[in-house]
């Protein structure tokens, strides 16, 4: 049997949010892991407590880079692709980056793989690519037209993986997420994820801003869910579990209203002030769907998922981290 530590995995994306966090896992673990990163949005603070540990490789590159792709794989087993610009509102002000990094940084990652002889490619993909769909809860092969250029390029991506495994033999699984939030997660800048945003402004007693009359609900995942997925889909021994997406989710759906009750009452435990903050309303925002649910059926039955974290146990786990984090330095994260 092979030892963890001459596996490599390759993360791309390995110092943002998700990517960071499966670093910890695959380390802690044993693994060789190499993290590829620009650090456009992700934070070197986030790996810093690996870069003297020799089982952990950092590089600084870009995916857009074919060059930087092709040595950060060399040598490689297993490929976790994270690397990504996020967010709709993003991709609606600047769709011709969002598409540099989202496919064609893509497309370089997948040639490269390919090229390097790679065992299999599991890559993020997005709810978002269930687009107008108005079906609930989301199944895996049931998806509408999408509606923003985000949602295009994630769509793309799974297009190009199928086209991979048929034609070049590789690997490759899909993750669709659902609004995965945890710790490390940024709170920071315009296109902040929603979670680490009203948790920032909650605890500065600054009134959150909701876009439309918080009724809009989505399938909130705890980081570590998200994490245990990548595990399964990478390690998985399961024939008909490859080549193919999975909704990574836990299953359930909350309002923003209900969202923002619970981040109020875990927050007001370090601080009794917030319970009575305010929430502001504002129009609901271009791209959004209202509801988003997810069936984690298939990832059950093919690759014996379990979420171990309800949104509710998460957002406790996710408060406490914030509250330590945010009020040392706020600046920062």
């Amino acid at each position: 049997m092979q030892a963890n530590s001459s596996i490599k995995i390759l993360i791309t994306g390995g110092a943002g949010f998700i990517g960071s966090a499966l670093c910890d896992n695959f380390i802690d673990k044993g693994y060789s892991v190499v993290c590829l990163d620009n650090l456009a949005t992700g934070h070197k603070k986030n790996i810093e407590h690996h870069l003297q540990n020799p089982l952990f490789t950092f590089i600084e590159g870009d995916i857009r880079n074919i060059a930087d792709c092709q040595k950060a794989v060399t040598g490689a087993h297993y490929v976790l692709h994270e690397a990504a610009l996020g967010s709709v509102p993003r991709s609606l002000t600047d769709p011709v980056t969002t598409n540099d990094v989202n496919v064609s940084g893509f497309l370089n990652m997948l040639v490269a793989s390919r090229d390097a002889g790679v065992r299999r490619f599991v890559y993020a993909a997005s709810s978002s690519t269930y687009g107008d769909s108005e079906a609930l809860p989301k199944v895996e092969d049931k998806i509408g037209k999408p509606l923003s250029p985000y949602a295009i390029t994630k769509y793309v991506n799974e297009l190009y993986a199928e086209i991979f495994s048929k034609t070049y033999g590789i690997e490759t699984i899909g993750l669709r997420y659902f609004n995965v939030f945890g710790r490390r997660q940024d709170p920071n800048g315009a296109y902040a994820a929603v979670i680490p945003k009203f948790v920032s402004q909650l605890i500065n007693h600054e009134s959150p801003l909701v876009n439309g009359d918080g009724n809009f609900s989505r399938d909130f995942t705890y980081i570590d869910n998200v994490v245990h997925m990548n595990e399964l889909a990478l390690f998985t021994n399961n024939p008909e579990a490859v080549n193919t997406v999975y909704n990574t989710a836990y299953g359930d759906r909350t309002t923003l209203n209900d969202l923002l009750g619970y981040l109020k009452k875990y927050l007001s435990a370090y601080d009794p002030a917030i319970a009575n903050i305010a929430i502001t309303h504002g129009p609901n925002r271009k791209g959004d769907i209202p509801h988003s649910l997810a069936s984690v059926n298939k990832a059950k039955q093919l690759l014996g998922y379990a979420p171990q974290f309800s949104m509710e146990q998460g957002l406790k786990e996710a408060t406490g981290w914030y509250w330590d984090n945010l009020k040392t330095t706020p600046s920062t994260y």
